[in-house]
């Protein structure tokens, strides 16, 4: 391909790509000049598609199709809209009419009343439920008011498996404009004054990693460009939403990478649990071949740069740079010493650039629209956004991307739309396995790398767990370390011993056996992994517990010394309780207990036998007078 054809194929479908903004239809005097009136995107990422998204896209296609207007109407599969709380989600352009928890069988009213008539559907229209209204406009939501989307830019509004749409909307433009306008040296320079940062989790400056790889000599000249897209982290599926939904934005960034450094080869490494991101991946590498935007000579300027896939087992510990080549050269996925480091000696012994899907995701944006306007968002020492897959005790879970410094108040209470049930927040784990709790006095801290260092979490790779005051943080604690456990490479004593140490202790605890020389031990061990363990996982598999001891000190000790759990989650800590004066003796918690626990004659107060009750829960379910509580 050349640049004037990569133009042409712009020119042609940038009327297309227009009709996907809400408005979109203003760039005409009349939509009778438009061939397309409509434009109907479904949203096919992996959560919509579990629940039918794929067959409500073959009913629209169908219904369209029965009715005549294959040629008036345009329906395709996007990714990620980020609202995946509404989902299955569908959008209606140029209006840019949003509808929430579609189903198959809405298909066909879809296109009756709002393809034929002109008029929406009231009832499928997207209703923010803490607002009481119906929100027909996906932009107008509260969930997009503070966001800024740029790893996130295309997700929901190309189709993934089509090349030319990524290309109308200025895709490879910063590709052909690095290799014909600048130099390897001038591209890292540029992406030093962008400001930005590794989005993977310890935000070491990308233009300075760029830079020792470009620097790294290698006595055959040979060295590779690697894409982390492995993603671990419980709770996070950013980067697979990314790859699901812009596959090419990390292909167009990789191979600028690889033109900055000097290297032709580049692998992507992924989980083989994402089979649908594997197969958008692949056929966007090849459609890329096709069109001599990857291979031989790209744009005629000499330059030649090719990408592969390699899977991973989906190991936790392969997120950590040296086990993740060691796994792409075929060995057993485990951390080796550094120094030296990959920019000097990584894959195949060769000089190696790594970074993750969000990160790529960023660099065409910095190339197309310049990095003084990606330094101008953010704050001093952290520029630009940040996305994080937003879950837990929220209403609104989903993918939000944020500029950096934005607060986690503004996230929670105005993005996610607050606690639901009238619950008290209780606190937020970000960085997942590695990070720690943000707790209600620091929800306007900003967020950013420095600031949420001095409180003890970190940025992660942007996993964010909204907890309420149902959550025992013993138990989180004890739940990450358990992950940790499973996912230990086992390469170093510390952590092979000392995370299944600490799990051991945490269990001692919630299950109402442990004493405070315990959580003495417990701050000891914490202290010698973090110090002496080979890699990232065992060093940072203290936080959860670090950070849960140091905010809720007052719930370990209740565990230990009143023997209670205050959450009511440990059962070993958990008892059911009638309140005679509520207890009317309405028979409907006998009916339920499945091991006969509930004793008492119709129409007066029950009693719960704790000697036989298995603390299901059901009883206090079915209560209706609230009578029965977990004490």
């Amino acid at each position: 391909m050349t640049i004037t054809e990569l133009k042409n194929i712009r020119a042609e479908m940038l009327v297309h790509m227009r009709l996907r903004r809400p408005d979109g239809s203003a760039i005409f005097e009349s939509l009778e000049n438009c061939p397309i009136k409509k434009q109907v995107l479904v949203c096919c990422d992996t959560g919509c598609r579990s629940s039918k998204s794929t067959e409500i896209l073959e009913a629209l296609q169908q219904e369209a199709l029965d009715a005549g207007l294959e040629h008036r109407v345009i329906i395709e599969k996007t990714g990620c809209f980020g609202l995946c709380a509404a989902g299955p989600v569908v959008m209606v352009y140029p209006e840019g009419i949003f509808y929430a928890k579609v189903k198959p069988e809405d298909a066909g009213q879809i296109i009756r009343e709002h393809i034929i008539e002109g008029t929406p559907v009231e009832r499928l229209l997207y209703k923010e439920e803490h607002l009481e209204q119906k929100t027909p406009l996906l932009f107008n939501t509260r969930f997009y008011k503070h966001q800024m989307r740029i790893a996130l830019r295309n997700c929901g509004i190309i189709n993934p498996d089509k090349l030319e749409e990524y290309i109308a909307l200025d895709g490879y433009s910063a590709l052909a404009r690095v290799l014909t306008e600048d130099t390897p040296q001038g591209v890292i320079d540029k992406l030093k004054a962008s400001g930005l940062r590794g989005r993977g989790g310890a935000g070491f400056p990308t233009g300075t990693k760029w830079q020792f790889t470009h620097d790294a000599k290698s006595e055959d000249g040979v060295k590779y460009v690697c894409c982390n897209a492995d993603e671990g982290d419980p709770g996070a599926f950013m980067d697979r939403a990314v790859i699901e939904g812009d596959p090419h934005s990390v292909i167009e960034a990789m191979t600028i990478a690889g033109y900055a450094i000097g290297s032709s080869q580049g692998y992507i490494y992924i989980r083989a649990e994402y089979p649908s991101a594997i197969k958008t991946l692949q056929s966007a590498i090849e459609q890329a071949r096709s069109y001599g935007l990857l291979g031989e000579n790209i744009f005629g300027t000499g330059f030649s740069f090719d990408l592969e896939l390699r899977l991973g087992a989906g190991a936790f510990v392969c997120g950590e740079e040296t086990a993740l080549m060691t796994s792409i050269e075929g060995k057993r996925g485990e951390p080796r010493t550094r120094p030296p480091f990959p920019a000097n000696k990584g894959l195949f012994a060769k000089p190696t650039l790594l970074n993750n899907v969000e990160t790529y995701a960023n660099i065409p944006w910095i190339f197309q629209n310049g990095p003084e306007a990606y330094a101008a968002i953010g704050t001093e020492k952290s520029k630009g956004t940040k996305v994080f897959a937003l879950g837990g005790k929220i209403r609104n879970t989903g993918l939000v991307e944020v500029p950096m410094g934005t607060t986690l108040r503004t996230i929670i209470e105005e993005i996610g739309g607050g606690i639901p049930g009238g619950k008290k927040f209780k606190a937020a784990q970000t960085g997942g396995p590695s990070g720690g709790c943000i707790t209600e006095e620091n929800l306007d801290v900003p967020i950013d790398y420095e600031s949420l260092m001095s409180i003890g979490s970190m940025m992660g790779s942007g996993g964010l767990i909204v907890m309420d005051e149902d959550n025992c943080m013993v138990d989180i604690a004890k739940f990450f370390l358990n992950f940790i456990v499973d996912e230990s490479c086992g390469k170093c004593t510390p952590c092979r011993i000392g995370t299944r140490r600490l799990y051991d202790l945490l269990t001692k605890i919630t299950e109402g056996k442990g004493t405070m020389e315990d959580i003495k031990t417990i701050e000891e061990l914490c202290d010698h992994l973090k110090n002496s363990s080979l890699c990232a996982l065992g060093q940072t598999a203290p936080n959860p517990i670090l950070s849960t001891l140091r905010n809720f000190r007052a719930e370990y000790e209740a565990h230990v010394v009143d023997k209670k759990c205050p959450a009511g989650v440990c059962l070993s800590l958990t008892h059911y309780y009638i309140d005679p004066e509520k207890c009317r003796g309405c028979g409907m918690c006998p009916g339920v207990c499945p091991v006969g626990a509930i004793n008492g004659v119709l129409r007066a107060p029950h009693t719960i036998d704790t000697a036989k009750c298995i603390k299901c829960g059901r009883c206090a379910e079915v209560c209706r007078l609230g009578a029965i509580y977990r004490g």
